[in-house]
Formats: C-alpha cells, structure tokens, sequence
C-alpha cells in the first residue's frame, strides 16, 4: 500500500496547517482594490470629503508595532541573553496576526495605488490637495506589509544542529 499524499489546500490527516503568507495572494487582493478604488472614485468623487489622515496614521502605527514585535520575537525565539523564552502560544497568535495584517496592508495599498493612480490623471485642486494623504497612505500601507512578513518569518523556528542529523541518518 503506497502513502496517500496529503489532499490539496494545505490539510493533513491530523486537519488544517497553516503556510506561508503567498505573495501572489497579496498582489491580487491588492490589484482587486485598486479596481474597486478606481471605479468608486471616477463615480463618485465630487460627492466625498477629502482623504482622511487617521487611516494613514494607523496603518503606520500598526507596521511599527509589529516591525517592534518581530525583532523582538526573533530574539526570544533565538533565546538571546537577557530575553526570557517567548510563550508558542503567543507565537501562534502574532503569526496569525501577521497573516491578517499582510492581507489587509495589501487591500489597502491596493486601494491607495487605485487612489494615488486615479487622483495624478485627474487635474482639479481637490484632486491635488489629495494626493499627499493618499501617497502617505500607500506608503504605509506598504510598510505594514512589510512588517507582516517580517513578523510571520520571524516567527518561524529555527533549525537546529540534530535536525539536520537526524534527517542524515534516516535518510539511510
């Protein structure tokens, strides 16, 4: 009787696992909004106030934290002096914040490239006193991005020496 390989979608026989953030699956949540924000503001520009700040400043606050809670994961993990050993279980949980602020930096950069791209065509003072909150939000929300990735790759396990031994000898 041969081994079944697991079934399609990352699930096993002990249930679902968890991989890697895709990039593919952060360029195409960030191309979809991009088209949704192209279309709602050539619809309905003249009808909304100006771009906000607070959402820039948020998104930025968010890619520093977790930017501060990855290096700082990556050294409990790697156990270095004066860091106590990090909880799995809060690993566990800054991992799947990581998953979730990736998606979610990567919707919003997507619908700020759709703004930015739309508001540099268009060619009225409203447009243009926009430009700098929606470009801030952009770059923000490529940092938070950033600092998901960061955080979900700092979160990993690192190998260790009898790992690589271990896999030697069954290799035999």
């Amino acid at each position: 009787m041969e081994p079944q390989s697991p079934p399609r979608g990352g699930s096993t026989p002990q249930g679902p696992r968890m991989g890697p953030t895709r990039p593919a699956t952060l360029v195409v949540a960030g191309l979809a909004a991009a088209a949704v924000a192209w279309w709602m503001i050539s619809s309905f520009y003249g009808d909304i106030p100006s771009l906000p700040w607070l959402p820039t400043v948020t998104l930025a606050a968010l890619a520093v934290l977790e930017g501060y809670v990855a290096i700082n994961t990556r050294q409990r993990i790697e156990r270095r002096p004066g860091r106590e050993p990090v909880d799995p279980l809060a690993v566990a949980r800054y991992v799947v914040l990581a998953k979730a602020s990736s998606l979610a930096g990567a919707i919003f950069a997507g619908f700020y490239a759709g703004l930015v791209g739309w508001l540099l065509i268009e060619r009225t003072r409203a447009a243009g006193n926009d430009i700098p909150a929606a470009s801030a939000g952009l770059a923000a929300s490529l940092a938070l991005v950033g600092a998901a990735l960061w955080l979900e790759r700092s979160c990993r396990v690192p190998k260790r020496p009898e790992d690589d031994r271990d896999s030697d000898t069954s290799d035999n």
